[in-house]
């Protein structure tokens, strides 16, 4: 990667804000997925976006990188309003949902070129970029393979290489090391960390292995309302990660 991150990173107050959620409502009919959602999150933090199954996380996602419209709130990548400026927000942005559709029939080297050209990426430039997702993202032995014949770990992989191939400022990453195996996992974390040294990090995952690993702040969400947001030594609060998660989600007094 080209990233070279600085000696000594400035302060977060003086970082500029890369992701922004503003009061962000989702209804589906008369449901509230998400309601009333604010925060900030600036440049060179990895936050951990967590809460249980059908907490609004990856509704969340969705609004902020544009997938969904809001039924109120604002949703926005380095500034950009993703309901109103969803092109130029996108430039900046990489999506990688839980899960994320491939083309089953194409190969990793296919898909790629195919990605780079949409993106606007040629000659040198685009076979620059491609190896270099392919050598962070350990692709090399299945580039000729089709995807859909590819276990779902180097699925994961090629969607990761997909969502870094345009060096975006910004990463919103959901479940990024399901199916993978341990030492697959170690892999994107490093890669993740590594990332968040110069770009923005937003994190969904279940593991708190994981959060421990590569998080500044976690943001925990829960029934659509966010709960928590701040650092993840105060959400811990002298705990067990698993002990608070399952406070907050309500499941320790089950």
């Amino acid at each position: 990667m080209s990233d070279s991150p600085s000696s000594k990173p400035a302060p977060a107050g003086d970082r500029r804000v890369m992701i922004e959620a503003e009061g962000l409502t989702k209804y589906f009919g008369h449901f509230p997925a998400v309601e009333d959602i604010s925060f900030t999150i600036r440049q060179g933090e990895v936050v951990a976006f967590l809460g249980p199954n059908g907490a609004g996380k990856s509704t969340t996602m969705k609004l902020l990188t544009g997938y969904l419209a809001p039924s109120s709130g604002t949703a926005r990548i380095a500034g950009h309003d993703m309901a109103a400026d969803r092109s130029e927000g996108s430039n900046v942005l990489g999506y990688l949902p839980e899960n994320g559709p491939l083309y089953p029939d194409m190969t990793p080297r296919a898909l790629l070129n195919f990605f780079a050209a949409a993106r606007g990426l040629s000659g040198e430039r685009r076979r620059e970029r491609i190896d270099q997702v392919v050598e962070q993202c350990a692709l090399s032995r299945v580039m000729g393979k089709p995807i859909g014949k590819l276990s779902r770990g180097y699925r994961q992989r090629v969607g990761m290489a997909h969502v870094l191939l345009h060096e975006p400022e910004v990463l919103v990453l959901d479940e990024p090391t399901a199916g993978l195996d341990p030492n697959q996992i170690h892999e994107v974390r490093e890669t993740i960390r590594h990332l968040g040294k110069s770009k923005t990090v937003l994190l969904s995952t279940h593991v708190m292995q994981e959060v421990e690993a590569m998080a500044d702040r976690v943001l925990f969400i829960d029934e659509g309302s966010l709960l928590f947001d701040g650092p993840i030594k105060e959400f811990a609060g002298g705990k067990p990660l698993d002990v608070r998660f399952r406070e907050l989600s309500g499941a320790a007094a089950e």
